[in-house]
């Protein structure tokens, strides 16, 4: 347990899902990096706590990801893959960019990003940022002329609308032609989802971010929309029964009936 010392419940949550999905389901999604942790750390505490969907609902954010990560590297000669609010996340190691098409970059607070060093160290073509999201002094290593992919996922959600939308417009300013991808809660599925934090007693993790619908979001920041994805499609194609009942119905729900969550892509 010696690199997870002090790592924080957030950082375990998505990792416990990446691990309980490739050991569930690896033919929709594998990941090794995060297999080879889970001895290291509270694997079973942490499962123990959530059910089939909602380890489902963590790892589809990351497989659709990973999708539209490596059609962007596809579509260039050399670009950048940044990554705002890493924490553990290992897309770097599922994907294994080529060094001379792509540059990954991992961004996070600083003590993530020591704790990130040390539990999966730093990888040839990954460099690690340690900075605040907000203060984009931490975007001045990086070659603004290169096309640039910026994913921020699970991370939003935490900060009022104002903040966000100043954030893309920055980004925007900051890498010309950039594109975005990240996860969104309607607004009745982030009520839904602090009612639940509530009872929970952590006051703390309340949500604020949401969106009906990604054109919105790219008319508030002056961006175009590229893509509104939904997190389960291919999840409920490939498993189909394999899934339990529960969550082949929560999935259905969440991606064509109330259309609760979703992935935004675009481009500035």
């Amino acid at each position: 347990m010696s690199k997870f010392e002090g790592v924080a419940d957030t950082l375990y949550i998505p990792l416990t899902a990446r691990i309980y999905v490739s050991e569930h389901f690896p033919e929709y999604f594998r990941d090794d990096k995060a297999l080879s942790l889970k001895g290291e750390m509270p694997y079973e505490e942490i499962a123990s706590k959530s059910g089939e969907y909602f380890q489902m609902a963590g790892a589809c954010r990351f497989y659709n990801t990973d999708q539209m990560i490596k059609a962007f590297i596809d579509r260039h000669e050399k670009c950048n893959v940044i990554n705002v609010g890493c924490g553990l996340e290992t897309s770097y190691f599922r994907i294994k960019p080529d060094p001379k098409k792509a540059v990954f970059y991992e961004m996070d607070l600083p003590e993530v990003i020591e704790t990130r060093r040390r539990v999966l160290g730093e990888s040839e073509n990954e460099i690690l940022i340690p900075g605040d999201m907000f203060d984009f002094a931490w975007t001045e290593g990086i070659d603004h002329s290169l096309p640039a992919l910026v994913t921020v996922i699970g991370v939003f959600q935490y900060f009022e609308e104002e903040k966000v939308i100043g954030f893309l417009k920055q980004l925007k300013r900051t890498f010309p032609g950039v594109e975005v991808i990240f996860d969104a809660m309607t607004g009745k599925a982030i009520r839904t989802a602090n009612d639940y934090i509530k009872k929970t007693g952590n006051n703390d993790a309340e949500l604020h971010f949401s969106t009906d619908h990604g054109q919105s979001i790219s008319q508030k920041c002056g961006m175009k929309l590229l893509e509104e994805r939904p997190f389960f499609s291919d999840a409920r194609k490939q498993l189909k029964k394999k899934l339990k009942l529960y969550t082949r119905i929560a999935m259905k729900v969440v991606d064509e009936g109330s259309r609760r969550g979703f992935l935004v892509h675009l481009k500035g």
